[in-house]
């Protein structure tokens, strides 16, 4: 029998401890940060190994997030999973509108330009303030904004960008 992998998204990490009954801090990389508690499984890399959690409870605290797994009901079980990745299946997250995109589904894109140029892959995304940006791997490295200007099209199914940038530059 072949066993299907999973693929997870990381939304966040286990930043801390929060009282004696096994209350976590999380930090969220969802926008907005608590997101994060609208998932009721959660997958925690720990040491190289998955678990899988579900939430019982989770809040907003302060300028930050508390959460309560099952099975963790004390502080030093608490403990065991600080630094940990929070994931969920990419299976669990909404469906995005046309003109939008999830990160995870853009990184390891090939991008290429009008003309059919290789730029290379799409290592990372990232923010800016003012726009999104590209991180590509190729010939050598490039940062491309990430906006209407820049981008032609995105292909999921092909796996291809294709955008409006000099190669040399």
């Amino acid at each position: 029998m072949v066993r299907q992998q999973v693929r997870r998204v990381t939304l966040g990490s286990i930043s801390g401890v929060y009282g004696v009954r096994g209350w976590l801090k999380v930090r969220s990389d969802t926008s907005p940060a608590n997101n994060i508690l609208n998932y009721e499984c959660w997958s925690l890399l720990s040491k190289g190994q998955w678990a899988e959690y579900r939430l019982e409870q989770g809040r907003v605290h302060g300028k930050g997030l508390v959460a309560k797994l099952e099975g963790c009901d004390d502080r030093d079980v608490a403990a065991t999973l600080i630094g940990s990745e929070i994931a969920v299946p990419r299976s669990a997250l909404p469906v995005s509108r046309n003109d939008e995109y999830y990160w995870t589904d853009l990184e390891g894109l090939k991008v290429v330009t009008r003309d059919g140029k290789a730029l290379g892959i799409v290592e990372r995304l990232f923010e800016t303030g003012a726009n999104d940006v590209m991180s590509v791997t190729g010939d050598r490295s490039r940062l491309i904004p990430f906006t209407a200007d820049a981008v032609d099209s995105v292909d999921l199914e092909e796996g291809v960008i294709v955008v409006d940038w000099d190669p040399d530059f």
